[in-house]
């Protein structure tokens, strides 16, 4: 009967996820219905794919149980981090500027932008080929936590959990494209927000309790700097490592602003108060979701089992499942459609990204250069790379999972800090800057890449350093949040030396920020006279001075 529950609440998953792409198919027909669902998504729609998009089995299992384990409670401020510079922030610095920009420049992707932004088609394909490479490491982390959990609740094989979690997921992102996405996005959101409640709800009662359960934690202890022992460090408001928690905040949250499958959310956005409705459906989600799982893997240390090294017996990726192996059936399935949904709506994300980036950002410029492929032909190479994606990046998290090298968050660390240090300061400042040259641009893909590249050479080989800073960013978390700083503080000082030269060109492209447009009254409602001759004179165009001439000439005469 137990797994009858469980089975059937796969089943009925399944089919919905399925059904949902093929209600879109016919949406996904042309390049901007299939990548951008043709600029037309709600505010609801787009504030869940946003946020569905950003956590998944990774963060669920990976993040939470690692994080948790090493900071308490004090993890929580991870989310919190999230929610409100992850969500918030990114949605009202970049949400209004990026959708109207993409759009002025008929951009459908983050390489694109580059290439009209500032001018180069050389910065397209570099970008591109550094989202098809790192994109892929983060795909493949999805799939670790999932599999961890099908395992626990089913007793599947890895293998046969990834598989299956690589064909649903390929099945309605080839049929429906975006809007088969962001629709499958908002529901498998509902079912996150419901299960990470229920879930917290559960695990506290085993041990009696909110405040039972932290007075537990409360009597674990830790050493730190110093050899002094540091009793209650985990249930402490900052925990044990304050320095290790800021380096963690910032990568996850301020990361979101350079990833590619989170910005292009904002491209398909669909009036001005869907941003403001998105703006806070997405904070919103992102506390309960976020800061629900660090606050839940902050309990960790009272349900694993330290190693001699101080690492959990069977490493930080099986913390949480741990924590949930003795909960009711019911809850058990609900958990694994929560991880599920969690995991499935990112990989549809990164590898619509992933696919359409390729094809039109690397295929289309460097092979058709003689005559452009057409719409058709461009969604179906779409399709194939998608497939491509999904099946390469199942293998590689097939064969890391037999390999003690990388754990989830790790592989997460090293996309993350590659894309988000190489691509949010161009990113942002082309946003807002108009005198930004294409030598920052470069500099900022070469310090995304060389950085966390050494980062991950680093703990490939496990190196060691005595230098305690050398040590502090050989993290990939670390890595990456030293890439994105560093692009941020440098590309002004590069644009003060160095200012682009094009100013026309690019004082055509910053006008669409002025340009004025026409509201109605069910749009905007005012009882003050002065703002309705405002708008009364944007939506009349002024008179020229010659025929303002001309009319005072003919109100003459009629006088006369």
């Amino acid at each position: 009967m137990d797994m009858f529950i469980k089975i059937m609440f796969l089943i009925i998953f399944f089919a919905v996820m399925i059904g949902v792409g093929i209600y879109c198919r016919k949406q996904a027909t042309d390049v901007n219905g299939f990548v951008l669902g043709n600029r037309s998504v709600g505010p609801w729609l787009t504030a869940f794919a946003f946020g569905t998009s950003y956590f998944s089995a990774v963060i669920f299992v990976g993040y939470a149980g690692q994080f948790g384990w090493r900071f308490g409670l004090a993890s929580t401020w991870i989310g919190l981090g999230n929610a409100f510079i992850g969500s918030l922030l990114a949605w009202n610095i970049l949400g209004r500027r990026t959708r109207v920009m993409t759009q002025h420049l008929d951009s459908a992707t983050m390489p694109d932008f580059f290439a009209k932004r500032y001018n180069s088609n050389a910065l397209k394909i570099a970008s591109a080929i550094i989202i098809f490479v790192f994109l892929i490491p983060y795909t493949a982390s999805l799939y670790n936590g999932l599999s961890r959990l099908f395992n626990m609740a089913f007793g599947i094989p890895y293998e046969y959990c990834v598989i299956a979690m690589a064909v649903l997921t390929g099945v309605y992102v080839v049929l429906g494209g975006y809007m088969a996405t962001a629709i499958n996005d908002f529901i498998q959101g509902i079912i996150m927000l419901v299960g990470i409640v229920a879930v917290i709800g559960a695990v506290l009662r085993i041990n009696g309790g909110l405040q039972a359960t932290i007075g537990l934690l409360s009597q674990e202890s830790v050493e730190v700097a110093g050899g002094i022992e540091f009793k209650g460090a985990f249930a402490s408001f900052f925990g044990p490592d304050i320095w290790g928690l800021i380096g963690v905040v910032i990568l996850t949250s301020l990361g979101t602003w350079g990833l590619p499958q989170m910005v292009q959310k904002f491209y398909a956005i669909k009036s001005e108060k869907s941003i403001s409705t998105g703006t806070i459906v997405s904070t919103i989600f992102a506390i309960i979701v976020a800061g629900g799982c660090y606050f839940l893997g902050g309990f960790g240390r009272l349900f694993g089992t330290m190693g001699e090294d101080g690492k959990p017996v069977g490493g930080y990726d099986s913390v949480i499942p741990t924590m949930l192996e003795n909960l009711s059936p019911v809850l058990i399935g609900i958990v694994v459609i929560l991880v599920l949904s969690a995991s499935m709506s990112t990989l549809s994300s990164l590898v619509l990204t992933s696919s359409s980036v390729l094809t039109m950002d690397f295929i289309d410029p460097v092979f058709c250069k003689k005559k452009a492929m057409d719409e058709k032909r461009k969604v179906l190479l779409m399709r194939i790379f998608i497939v491509f994606f999904i099946a390469v990046s199942a293998v590689i998290a097939i064969v890391q999972a037999k390999s003690p090298v990388l754990f989830i968050s790790q592989m997460m660390g090293v996309s993350w800090g590659a894309l988000a240090g190489a691509f949010l300061a161009p990113f942002m400042y082309g946003l807002y800057m108009k005198k930004v040259p294409k030598i920052a641009v470069w500099i900022n893909f070469v310090l995304g890449i060389v950085i966390s590249g050494a980062s991950f050479v680093c703990n490939l080989t496990g190196a060691k350093f005595d230098n305690a800073v050398l040590e502090y960013f050989k993290s990939p978390i670390n890595a990456g949040m030293l890439a994105m700083l560093l692009g941020i503080i440098i590309t002004p000082i590069i644009t003060l030396i160095a200012p682009a030269k094009d100013s026309d060109r690019v004082e055509k492209i910053f006008a669409c920020y002025d340009k004025k447009v026409t509201v109605s009254y069910k749009q905007a409602i005012s009882n003050n006279e002065a703002i309705e001759e405002a708008v009364t004179e944007t939506e009349t165009p002024k008179a020229s001075a010659e025929e303002k001439k001309n009319n005072k000439k003919t109100n003459s005469k009629k006088r006369k």
